[in-house]
Order: structure tokens, then sequence, then C-alpha cells
């Protein structure tokens, strides 16, 4: 943790500096206010004199005035501890995210997102009440002991021996139940993943749920998860909880020691009545010191299973860096070639998803993909903008390894409507522009006309202004599937990939759709992955996959006349219907 916050703190490090230098000086008053109360007995009330209402005054001030400036330089170290604190998971929380951002499809496969969202809320909420618990206990508490110990020795060096057996008590004791506690709170927060997974399930699919009345399950499956996380909590806090009672028991064992063997040096004129109450003020600080650098142990307990928690994504090895060295290079056009190409998710997967890929797309042709469910087609067209790297062979665009250009310069050249369409809060327009955010009103309705979303979008009363709210729910699937092909359009790329992003539309304006393609863009290299041959069966070659390889390219008629798949394909969905 503590190189998190070296690392993280930045700009606040003047806070994190002042912040304890006050704690410091606020303990220095508060130290000195018991040994002004021994003046006021011993020679105020006590002296050889009798009552001295002089030195009652002159040490009475005294200590208000320790206690004001204690006041104000606590209240000064708190605010600077929490500017430091809010600044350190303000930094941390960015650079979270600035981490998952740059993750790859096969980074994101491996963190699921509801721990993703954990990490960045509830993990980073436990760092920051660590982080006070430094900047604040670790600083005071120690700084208090060290200090009230010395007025302690300096008062009665034989008393004080009571603390030489108390403090390696309560330290083995501390040491047993965070050695104890912290491996409970890893496991708490993956059953807290689990929970909140469970949770954006259901929200997500709230829908489904609904048409299926699948409700009591649902809450059935939510009880089990939290009443999971529910005992794995008890049996983590109460193991921490053990702490409190332990550091009660020693507190009142030592305060009863020094009680009983105060007294008996009063008796025997060895202690003044003034000493031993100052002594009981710094044994109450010093076990009060004790029990602040337990609890902010504590705390660093439950936050060391979200240090290593964000340890894991800021550690996580990008597997598609970005190593284009020319930052000038961009497609010359939309070419696309494979050569040779095999792909697996994982180094250690048995078998290939793509194998022995070897396809040559010139620029501006249209190009359909259709094969069965699993024959591995949104794979392929995901190696196009480097969304995944090749296991074997290279990917060329406009004429280079994907690998050579700067991650930016290829992915503004590709644009890719996926089969799950995002859209996200905001007006249709603010969605559009995510294509091109410096674009004209005239070139946002210019993409939406190109797909056949105009007309529903100037229905809406707002037209352009209308608000989707998050996820676009308020349009259907049909017009969200083609406010997506819009938002790709606008952004004006070499290459179009349309992974069965028509599937929601009827097939005349499945039609439209590829007719505005061809006419408004050519030159524009147009990837149509697809279920539908009628979708695809204009197109300049159509490829065939099936279990991740190619098993035959042509034209329509080509294939209708040598591949027994695509006919019979053809036949069920086409001819079957006609008659």
């Amino acid at each position: 943790m503590f190189k998190l916050v070296l690392k993280y703190t930045k700009q606040f490090k003047w806070a994190a500096i002042i912040a304890p230098v006050l704690v410091a000086l606020e303990v220095l008053f508060e130290v000195s206010i018991p040994r002004t109360m021994t003046v006021i007995i011993d020679e105020g009330i006590n002296g050889a004199g009798g009552v001295n209402m002089d030195i009652i005054y002159q040490a009475g001030w005294k200590m208000v005035m320790y206690s004001f400036a204690a006041m104000l330089l606590g209240a000064a170290s708190g605010i600077l501890a929490a500017m430091a604190s809010s600044g350190f998971i303000r930094n941390l929380r960015l650079a979270l995210y600035e981490k998952i951002q740059n993750f790859s499809f096969a980074n994101m496969d491996k963190f699921e997102v509801p721990s993703l969202v954990t990490r960045m809320t509830k993990d980073m909420r436990e760092l920051r009440m660590a982080y006070l618990a430094i900047i604040r206990m670790l600083i005071r508490a120690p700084f208090q002991l060290i200090t009230s110990t010395i007025m302690v020795f300096t008062l009665n060096a034989q008393l004080g021996k009571i603390f030489l057996v108390a403090i390696p008590v309560l330290a083995i004791g501390l040491y047993l139940i965070s050695h104890f506690a912290h491996p409970m709170f890893r496991v708490l927060m993956r059953k807290f993943d689990r929970m909140n997974a469970s949770l954006e399930e259901n929200f997500v699919g709230i829908r489904v749920v609904k048409t299926f009345v699948r409700e009591n399950f649902e809450k059935k499956k939510f009880e089990d998860s939290s009443l999971s996380v529910r005992k794995q909590q008890r049996m983590a806090e109460s193991l921490v909880i053990l702490n409190n009672p332990f550091f009660s028991f020693v507190t009142y064992a030592c305060m009863i020691a020094v009680s009983w063997f105060g007294g008996n040096f009063i008796i025997a004129g060895n202690m003044t009545m003034g000493e031993f109450m100052s002594y009981l003020s710094y044994l109450r600080s010093i076990l009060f010191g004790l029990m602040m650098v337990s609890f902010a142990l504590m705390q660093i307990i439950f936050a060391q299973a979200s240090v290593d928690r964000a340890n894991e994504v800021l550690n996580e090895k990008i597997d598609i860096e970005d190593k284009g060295t020319d930052p000038e290079l961009v497609p010359e056009d939309g070419s696309v070639e494979f050569r040779n190409v095999s792909f697996k998710y994982t180094a250690d997967a048995h078998k290939y998803a793509l194998e022995n890929i070897n396809l040559t797309i010139k620029s501006g042709e249209m190009v359909g993909i259709i094969g069965s469910t699993g024959s591995s087609k949104t794979t392929l067209v995901q190696l196009l903008p480097r969304l995944y790297d090749v296991t074997e062979g290279e990917v060329l665009v406009g004429g280079h390894d994907v690998r050579e250009y700067r991650l930016d310069n290829l992915r503004k050249s590709v644009s890719m409507v996926l089969q799950k369409n995002v859209l996200f809060s905001g007006t249709i327009e603010e969605n559009l522009k995510w294509g091109d955010q410096n674009a004209t009103h005239e070139e946002v309705v210019e993409a939406a006309r190109c797909a056949q979303a105009h007309d529903f979008i100037t229905s809406f009363p707002k037209g352009y202004e209308t608000d989707l709210g998050q996820g676009g729910v308020n349009v259907s699937g049909g017009q969200k599937q083609r406010l997506c092909i819009a938002r790709a359009l606008l952004k004006k790329p070499d290459i179009i990939i349309m992974d069965d992003s028509t599937s929601a539309v009827d097939t005349e304006t499945d039609k439209k759709i590829r007719t505005a393609l061809r006419e408004r863009l050519a030159g524009m290299t147009t990837i149509i992955i697809a279920q539908r041959i009628s979708s695809i069966m204009d197109a300049d070659k159509i490829v065939v996959m099936n279990e991740g390889k190619i098993e035959d390219i042509g034209t329509h008629d080509e294939l209708m006349g040598r591949n027994m798949v695509y006919h019979d394909l053809y036949e069920t969905q086409l001819k079957g219907v006609s008659q």
C-alpha cells in the first residue's frame, strides 16, 4: 500500500507531508497538558504555603492555550489529510480507469465487469480510509506513544516497567489477528464481486426476467449470494473485533497495576498526588495511542485485499502493445490481407479458433462472410482493428501489418458495428458524433440517411435532440442497429465491418442500407457478416466459413454452383420461402 501512496499522491504530496507535521505538533501540546496539571496540584493546591491562586491561574491559562493550539492543529491536519486522501484515491482511480481503457478484449475476458466496478468503488473507499489512518493515526499514535512514554519514565521509572510487559503482549495479539484476518478479507472481496455480478446480470436482463416470470428465481439467487457475503463478512469481522476486547483487557490490567503500585508509592512518599494524576493521564494517552495503532493497522488489513486487487489491474500485462514507431503511418487504402493466419484465445488452448486463414480483399470491395454459429466469423474481423492479435501469421491493412500502426491510427481507419449494439446516455446526435465529434449537423444527417435512420429520427418530437436514455432504451432493436451503423459511417473509415448488424431490420431496409453503402460510399471496403444470404448475395465476393476455416470463396452464382453448404442455406432461406 505504501508504494501506491508514494506513486499516486503526486500533486497532493504537500498536504500529505504537512498533515503529519501538524499532527506531531498537536501531540506535543497535548502531552504538555498533564505536566502542567501536575504544577496545579502539587504547587498550586498542595504547595507548602497552601493554595496559591497565582500558580493555578498561570498554569490554568497554559492548559487552555495548549488545548486551543492542539484543537487548531488537529482541525488543520484533518482538513489536509482529507485533501491528500481524496486526491490519492482520485489519482489511483484514474490510473485504474486508464489502464482498463487500454485493455484488449483478452484482458477484459480475464476480469469480469462487476469485479472491475467493485475495485473502482468499494475497494477505493477502503483504501481511502486506510490512507487517512496512515496519515493521521500511524503518525499520531507512535509519536504520542514515544512522548508519553518518555514522560512516564521521567515521572517514575519503576511504574514505567508495566508498559514494557504490556506492549509485547499487545503486539503479539495484533500480529495474530492480522495474520488470520487478511486472507478472509480477500475471500470477502471475491464474494462481493459475485454478488455484484448477479446484480448487474439481473438489472441488465430485467425485461427477460419479467417475460419469463423468473423474479422469484432471481430473488433466491441474489439472496444466496448476499447470504454468502454476510457469512464471510461475519467470519472476517468477528476475528477483527477480538482486537477491541483484547486491548481493553490489557488496558484495564495496566490501569489496575498502575493504581496499585502508584498508591503504594504515594503512601511511601516516593510520588506526589500531582505526579500520580499526570501519570494516569499519560497512561490513558499511551493506551489510547496503542488503540489507535491497532485501529489503523486493522484498517490497513481491511484495505490490503483492496490493494492486492488494485495491483492486479495495474500490473496486468496488456497483451496488445502499441508498438507502432511511426506516428504518421496510416493505412493508404482499405485493402485487407490475411496471410496464413491462425489464432487461439489463450496460449494453453487446445484448439485454434481460426486456422490457416488466407484471404485477400481489395480496397472498395464489398465482402460477405457467412457460416454456421461458432465458425469464428466475428473472431476473424476482430483481428483487423487489433482487438485481438494473431497467434500465427499476419494481417495486413492498407499494405502494412496491423502491428506496424499506432493503435489510434489503425482504429480510426476501421469502423465496427458489433453484434451487440451499444448506445450511451445522451441525445441521438451526441451518440452519432461518437464517430466524429467534430462532424457538422449536415454530416450527421447524411450518415443517418445512409443508414436509413433519418426518417424515424425526425418522427420523434425532438428529432436529433431526442434523449436516448441509458443504453438506448427509447428505441427499438432495429432502430438501435441503424443508429450504430450511422455512427460508424460518420467516422468515414477506410473499412467498415458490419457484424450481423442488420439482423433486426426488415429485408427491404437491409437492401436500402447496402445500396446506400455502394452508391454513397464508393471506395470504402465493406465487410458484412450475416446469417441471411439476402444480406450478402450481391457482394463482390462471399466467404464461407466452417469451424474456424475458410471453406470456400466466390460470388453468389459461383457458390450456388459448387458449394452445397451455401446452396442448402439459399434453398432453406429464400427458395423455400418463395414457394
